[in-house]
């Protein structure tokens, strides 16, 4: 019987998580709504309100929730639309 292999995050370079990340870090400094999608999740939107950098969790508040993403599961991130 064949192994099941499950799917493969996208691989990334360097330049790219750096990238990334800088705009996850600008989103949290300037307290802006952001969407957020993510690897084989729905999309985020929300405001960043904290960055762990101990467990690379990035925490969104989205209306009364927060919601726990980590950062290697952010595809893109890019401003809300209004």
């Amino acid at each position: 019987m064949p192994k099941k292999s499950k799917p493969q995050r996208p691989s990334r370079d360097e330049f790219e998580l750096e990238e990334l990340g800088n705009a996850v870090v600008e989103a949290h400094r300037e307290n802006s709504e952001v969407l957020i999608t993510l690897w084989q999740r729905d999309p985020v939107q929300g405001k960043i309100v904290k960055l762990d950098g101990q467990t690379q969790l990035i925490h969104i508040e989205s209306g009364y929730d927060t919601i726990k993403v980590k950062f290697i599961d952010i595809l893109s991130i890019k401003s809300a639309p209004e």
